[in-house]
């Protein structure tokens, strides 16, 4: 790995954890438990299409694992974990169907298959099935919040441009 392409993804999870801690700030209007703008997967989804499967997945777990010490939630990495991966792993072979011109849709299932992610983290850490319950009301949020990074994330990716490194 040249400095170049670790400088950039310093910069990335950086930014992604900034994105992070500020979101953290915002009330959220709504008080159902995991439901979140999720504004810094702005930088996921950006880096799911700009580097390498290996890169974004650096990206992301640096991010989640920062973002729960500065938050000072270490109880939350296991959800932030699963739900980041699984959305990550989801996107990465999605990027493979989804051109450039259509991220904000490899963005909205990335987002549904994050809260799928933490309500099997919630399910395990729970030991029981009754959090499925909430899985109808974070799959609408999800989209939601997954089109609208996933236009953020088209519009990165159009502007900043360049070749995928």
């Amino acid at each position: 790995m040249n400095i170049k392409k670790l400088s950039g993804m310093a910069l990335l999870t950086c930014i992604s954890l900034i994105i992070f801690v500020v979101e953290m700030q915002i009330p959220l209007p709504v008080p159902i438990p995991g439901i979140k703008l999720g504004l810094a997967n702005i930088v996921t989804v950006y880096a799911v299409y700009m580097y390498s499967p290996g890169d974004a997945a650096l990206i992301l777990l640096a991010r989640i694992i920062l973002g729960a010490v500065f938050s000072g939630n270490i109880s939350a990495l296991i959800f932030s974990l699963s739900g980041g991966f699984l959305c990550l792993l989801g996107m990465i072979i999605l990027r493979r169907f989804i051109d450039d011109n259509h991220i904000f849709l490899c963005s909205i299932i990335g987002a549904v298959l994050h809260n799928i992610g933490q309500i099997i983290a919630a399910a395990f850490v729970t030991g029981t099935l009754s959090v499925l319950a909430y899985l109808p009301i974070l799959t609408v949020a999800g989209c939601i919040a997954g089109l609208f990074t996933g236009i953020c994330s088209q519009i990165t990716v159009n502007r900043l441009g360049g070749k995928r490194k």
